[in-house]
């Protein structure tokens, strides 16, 4: 049974078929064709963290490929009355895949174990692979083929996004430069970073001028917990951390003199939401460079890949 958790599992021929897959879905959307593929087919969507991206392309896709979507809020039902193992193996009987954005990717990792439907990572503290895909997609449409993407730059604090970001293009053939002040803690994966460093095309440099010299890709993501503001204001018992992140980080912010100055032709990603003035600038979410709204919506086509890919479904519009 296929799962989608890490890319970990996945190979390089796994990563392209399902680009291959998102590519197509895609063309026939464009089309007006319709893919009613999955009649009948439910996926349940757990959800213990907020979302918007992640619910709007799932539950979106889900319905253009003819099948049902359920959100579940965490906080809503009795997972927090008995045992996960339980209360999981339960919702899962409902549905045909599952779709989890997890606090912890151990109970996502629980919840593959099973072996009952497939389950995809949609968002944990150490996984983001939904994204990460989404962003092979469209860094493929703007080069005109993956196969012309060479180098991709990663700045900011390293977490679960760079995470499953770094070993999907690295097992793909493309230059990885990590620009990390720090990383987060909780998104630390030996196993994956070794996969990663295994391919040779892992770079960690805190050089601005060395990392992004001919970067095609430059891409971030939050450096500031959200926890920090209430109301946009700093919580006072935040203050300290808040100041330190800000100067330890605001030198790898994205913004239009960095990237005209070091990289004047790579695109600006960014999986949102955006923190303006934080990790990235208004000027650089402006800019000529910018392909951040389409990659936004790049997360609808390949949602609905993934979800053929692990109903191994993929035959049906591959060989249409």
């Amino acid at each position: 049974m296929r799962h989608l958790i890490s890319i970990k599992e996945q190979t390089k021929w796994d990563i392209l078929s399902i680009l291959e897959l998102a590519q197509k879905i895609k063309a026939k959307r464009q089309a007006g064709e319709l893919t009613n593929l999955l009649p009948n087919k439910t996926l349940v969507m757990l959800f213990e963290k907020t979302s918007t991206r992640t619910r709007i392309s799932f539950e979106t896709g889900m319905t253009e490929l003819g099948g049902h979507s359920i959100f579940l809020d965490k906080r809503t039902t009795q997972f927090s009355l008995t045992d996960f193992s339980d209360e999981i193996q339960a919702v899962m009987r409902y549905a045909s895949v599952l779709m989890f954005r997890a606090q912890k990717a151990s109970d996502v990792e629980l919840a593959a174990s099973l072996n009952q439907i497939p389950v995809i990572d949609a968002c944990s503290e150490k996984y983001h692979p939904a994204q990460a895909l989404s962003d092979i997609l469209t860094m493929a449409e703007k080069s005109g083929g993956i196969e012309n993407v060479k180098k991709i730059v990663w700045l900011g604090i390293e977490n679960n996004v760079s995470n499953t970001l770094m070993l999907a293009c690295a097992k793909l053939g493309i230059q990885v430069v990590i620009v990390a002040p720090e990383v987060d803690q909780a998104s630390v994966d030996s196993e994956l970073n070794r996969q990663a460093e295994a391919t040779g095309k892992v770079l960690r440099t805190l050089d601005l001028a060395t990392a992004l010299a001919n970067a095609d890709y430059i891409h971030t993501d939050t450096w500031m917990n959200m926890e920090f503001f209430d109301g946009g204001q700093v919580k006072p018992e935040f203050q300290t951390e808040y100041e330190r992140r800000k100067q330890t980080f605001l030198p790898f912010q994205i913004n239009a003199e960095l990237i005209d100055t070091f990289a004047p032709r790579a695109k600006i990603m960014h999986c949102m939401p955006l923190h303006i003035g934080y990790e990235i600038s208004r000027d650089a979410v402006n800019h000529s460079g910018s392909v951040i709204f389409d990659q936004a919506e790049n997360r609808l086509h390949m949602q609905k890949a993934i979800i053929l890919w692990l109903l191994e479904k993929e035959g049906e519009i591959l060989n249409s």
